[in-house]
């Protein structure tokens, strides 16, 4: 929510229109804030997600002229498009939330209905956690459908580790092992730290590694333009991290993050998969994301979506988010509702990497 990390990702996305919603009370003081982002969206990108069932929905609502035919979807999203979590709305602590939330649906709608430019086929109110619910489910009597999507995936990081070893001798055998062996394997790459001062020459061979990634995913709202990295790194300095991995004097992959507060938020990543495998890119960066938070002393890792397994393999744990969905036109929305309910997170198998801890084991008994 920093004005130059929004102000970052706007200049650099000219395909997008940004919007910024205050709410203010009587006294014209502000109460409530939402950032507002107007993209194309093509329903394709999530044709390998869908049941059969909600294909057949879909070819339907075509058929009546209610889906538009290839003709990208115009959509009003509400929090971040590149990253995951409830980074959309801030509101006042002292304000009534279900009413603000009433109160922003209104206003969202109202900015669509005072520019007819606009012309917004749906509304999308993005990654609210589980306690919201109760406050954002006020959204249902406005015509928008929740839905669940994957996870956002968080590591809670123990006080006591002071360095990776720690980390490592928290992990039962197994996973120390498997640990162990992507370390082995990504011995012979040579990671480099990124700055101002080299980032315009890595910065192409960088966005071929976030295409490969990108392409690979199976929902993606909009492309990120890597160009945004040059002002993430001069505005937040150190606190924006990249780091480049090479092999034999190549690039193959990159990680990013930007200290936030008291946690590590993961942003994009680039990986040449042909050296996946070989060499555990993807794995090292991981453990990579681990060491940077206890270097930084950083109570939590937010990894974000996608990838569960093998993030909850390093440890993180599953954060459910829930997305509200409404399209503007009545009888399309009806049929969104059907639509919506064939669109699942992709389960996973959640790994539980750590020792359990014994309570009692410090224990000494004051008889």
């Amino acid at each position: 929510m920093h004005r130059n990390f929004l102000k970052s990702i706007e200049k650099n996305h000219p395909n997008i229109n940004f919007k910024y919603i205050i709410l203010v009370d009587e006294n014209l003081k502000p109460k409530a804030f939402t950032s507002i982002q107007i993209i194309n969206f093509n329903l394709e990108a999530i044709q390998n997600n869908l049941e059969s069932f909600t294909k057949k929905v879909k070819e339907i609502g075509r058929k009546l002229h209610i889906i538009p035919n290839k003709k990208p979807l115009k959509i009003l999203i509400s929090g971040n498009t590149f990253v995951s979590g409830e980074h959309g709305i801030f509101i006042n602590q002292t304000e009534d939330k279900k009413s603000v939330i009433k109160d922003l649906a209104k206003a969202i709608l109202q900015l669509t209905t005072a520019d007819n430019k606009l012309k917004i086929d749906a509304f999308l109110l993005k990654d609210f956690e589980n306690e919201s619910l109760l406050i954002t489910d006020e959204l249902k009597n406005y015509g928008y459908h929740p839905f669940s999507v994957e996870p956002n995936m968080i590591l809670h990081l123990n006080d006591n580790w002071q360095n990776f070893e720690d980390y490592l001798a928290a992990m039962k055998t197994k996973f120390r092992v498997k640990a162990k062996k992507a370390l082995q394997l990504s011995g012979a790459l040579k990671i480099e730290t990124v700055t101002l001062n080299n980032i315009n020459q890595h910065l192409p061979k960088m966005t071929q590694l976030y295409q490969k990634v990108a392409t690979n995913a199976s929902f993606n709202l909009a492309d990120f333009n890597l160009q945004t990295y040059i002002d993430f790194k001069a505005n937040f300095g150190d606190n924006y991290i990249l780091k480049t991995y090479w092999l034999n004097d190549k690039i193959v992959g990159f990680l990013s993050g930007i200290i936030n507060h008291n946690a590590l938020d993961a942003h994009f990543v680039g990986i040449d998969y042909k050296y996946n495998k070989t060499h555990a890119i993807y794995q090292r960066m991981l453990y990579d994301y681990v060491q940077i938070a206890i270097q930084k002393k950083v109570n939590i890792i937010n990894f974000g979506r996608t990838a569960s397994e093998i993030k909850s393999s390093v440890g993180a744990e599953p954060n459910d988010l829930t997305i509200y969905l409404r399209h503007k036109k009545r009888i399309t929305n009806r049929i969104l509702k059907l639509f919506l309910q064939g669109v699942q997170p992709t389960p996973f198998q959640q790994k539980f990497p750590f020792k359990k801890i014994n309570l009692n084991e410090n224990y000494q008994s004051i008889n």
